[in-house]
């Protein structure tokens, strides 16, 4: 019997999650591969508290952790009884505890061990550690089986969650390679919806043009080029022979792959900005809980003003989105909006949603202005986030602390019990390790629970390790994470959130005395002539100075203004060819190699209780 008859095992696309099993998607989707993909990945256990005290105060014993709510452990875990161990390690996975699959599963994989269902222990481990995000562990267990179980009537479903995996790698050639070892029309609709899932984030048209021509005979690769081309950005009067080809080749309906003309660059141009403005409300309680709203667009029609003095004029064109997706819907059906160059907006996740399906369909190009979320602009090539989202902001904050901290390259990850600071202590873990780094322990905490900050620092000897990483804005992690180094008279170098130069339990002095280095997406430079022009300008204008919404709108729009009058509406190519560059205001701005959020994060310390950018835009 094969084993997807046994097991849900379909893994993931953006969230690794599982779908029914593989014997039951029999037909195609018109989306990703199978229900789950968008699922987010089920949050790791909290780490326990073992014997924690409180920094500054006599050791007491710990109070106990409350546990995740879940099923209970399945008995006899690391039973010598064969059949056991398998059956434990298929629970633990269904279960969602996929480390302690891994335990429990890998003995049953050695052939030595002359177990009769060593093939789906190997399997099934496989699918543990992919779950966890360890694909070293994943892809050395798949070869295990395909080499040495090679018979395996399941050979198919080992293949097919090894091509996943190089994608969820972003190892597009290999992931490929792979698939294109199943046996002909075997998992055929599966194989088609992954690809149709994954291949739209290929970010470099030369790195498409290359898969596809070592794979000329791929249906969904080659639709998923002409989707790049005509609904991308990608399209060039060159490409209309190939493009021609393809429809031919793969019976593409031709009215759904004809390039919109190009948009003609012109000597002005029209922007629409979707803010929730709430005008129908004059209330002093809605005009104060939308003071963000109103200095955005301030900081636009400065920015407006600038443009137009330095010749590149540009029309702003505001509509009210009210709170609720409702008044967004009856805006995208006005036929006005489909004739502008430029959205901006909106700033609800639901409202961003339906305005990224619009601006796809129509070819607009929308900028949302204050979103971290990565998501939003995932497999869009008409949507941007002006910010970098919360995992770029974790990948660069990798790169730096592997390339410039020094001392042994390993960390303690804490990260806020949260959505946004999973993300980022996930994603940091990933980036990493994949320099060749180690995090020793990734633990969620709840800077309100005592216990839980406890169990954070539970165990580890600070003094060893080569950095700490906090990632939480509670002002009681600060104040707790510098208890503790305290204690411990430990000194490792700290990357945590500049919100804590904000945190009023901390004294500068505190930060400036300990290697401290902050993810400062938000950083403004006072003393610089871009900054104080704004500031002086604004002022004039509003008789207040600006807030960093203020300089927000006022950045988004000069950059993307500019964008335009460079390269026209369609300025996704040109954009994707440029590495950041400095803002007018903020440190830097750059969407290189396909990105579609902000990849520009600042790192910062205090030097004399002067903060100071470590990561200057060019910096190598």
């Amino acid at each position: 019997m094969r084993l997807s008859a046994l097991l849900p095992t379909a893994l993931f696309c953006a969230g690794v999650a599982f779908a029914p099993p593989l014997r039951a998607q029999q037909k195609p989707a018109a989306q990703p591969a199978g229900p789950a993909l968008r699922q987010p990945p089920a949050k790791p256990p909290a780490a326990a508290a073992t014997s924690a005290a409180k920094p500054g105060v006599r050791p007491a014993p710990a109070k106990p952790v409350a546990q995740p709510a879940g099923p209970p452990l399945p008995a006899g875990l690391g039973s010598p009884d064969q059949e056991l161990r398998y059956k434990n390690g298929k629970i633990l996975v269904e279960q969602g505890r996929f480390e302690l699959a891994m335990q429990e599963l890998e003995p049953l994989t050695n052939p030595a061990g002359k177990f009769e269902r060593a093939p789906e222990a190997a399997y099934l481990y496989a699918v543990a550690a992919s779950r966890a995000k360890k694909w070293a562990e994943a892809e050395q267990m798949l070869n295990l089986l395909r080499n040495r179980y090679a018979s395996w009537s399941g050979l198919p479903e080992a293949l097919f969650l090894q091509g996943q995996i190089s994608f969820e790698q972003n190892d597009f050639e290999n992931a490929l390679r792979v698939l294109g070892q199943l046996p002909a029309a075997t998992l055929a609709p599966e194989r088609a919806n992954m690809e149709a899932a994954y291949l739209p984030r290929v970010r470099e048209k030369a790195s498409f043009q290359s898969l596809l021509q070592n794979n000329p005979q791929d249906a969904a690769l080659a639709r998923a080029y002409a989707d790049k081309l005509v609904n991308g950005g990608w399209y060039t009067p060159a490409d209309q022979a190939q493009l021609d080809q393809l429809i031919s080749r793969f019976q593409l309906p031709r009215a759904a792959y004809t390039p919109r003309p190009n948009a003609v660059k012109k000597s002005s141009y029209n922007i629409g900005v979707l803010l929730p403005f709430e005008f129908n409300d004059p209330s002093w309680e809605k005009r104060r809980k939308n003071q963000f709203v109103t200095d955005l667009y301030a900081g636009l029609r400065l920015a407006q003003d600038s443009l137009q003095r330095e010749g590149r004029p540009v029309q702003l064109f505001a509509y009210d989105t009210g709170a609720d997706t409702l008044q967004l819907k009856q805006l995208l059906a006005l036929p006005e909006l489909a004739g502008l160059d430029l959205i901006i907006g909106p700033v609800y996740k639901s409202g961003s949603k339906l305005l990224a399906r619009y601006a796809q369909q129509k070819q607009i190009a929308v900028v949302n202005p204050l979103s971290q979320d990565g998501s939003l602009v995932l497999d869009n090539a008409w949507h941007y986030l002006f910010e970098p989202s919360t995992a770029t902001q974790a990948r660069q904050a990798a790169q730096f602390a592997y390339t410039r901290l020094g001392g042994p390259r390993t960390a303690l990850v804490l990260y806020e019990d949260t959505k946004d600071e999973e993300a980022f202590g996930l994603a940091y873990k990933q980036a990493y390790e994949a320099l060749g780094g180690k995090v020793l322990q990734l633990r969620r905490i709840n800077s309100d629970d005592d216990a839980s900050l406890a169990a954070g620092f539970a165990g580890v000897d600070l003094k060893t390790i080569g950095q700490l990483v906090v990632a939480s804005d509670n002002p009681k992690a600060g104040v707790y994470t510098l208890s503790a180094l305290r204690v411990q008279s430990a000194r490792p170098p700290l990357l945590t959130y500049a919100s804590w130069l904000d945190n009023n339990r901390l004294a500068l002095d505190q930060l400036d005395s300990r290697d401290v280095y902050f993810v400062h997406p938000k950083y403004l430079d006072r003393n610089s002539a871009g900054v104080r022009r704004v500031r002086q300008l604004y002022t004039q204008q509003q008789n207040l100075p600006p807030s960093v919404f203020a300089f927000t709108g006022f950045e988004l729009l000069y950059y993307f203004g500019s964008q335009l009058h460079q390269s026209g509406p369609a300025f996704q190519q040109p954009l994707a060819g440029s590495g950041p560059v400095s803002g007018a205001v903020f440190q830097g701005i750059g969407y290189p190699e396909g990105a579609h959020d902000n990849q520009y994060v600042p790192i910062t310390k205090l030097e004399r209780l002067e903060v100071e950018v470590l990561n200057p835009v060019g910096f190598r």
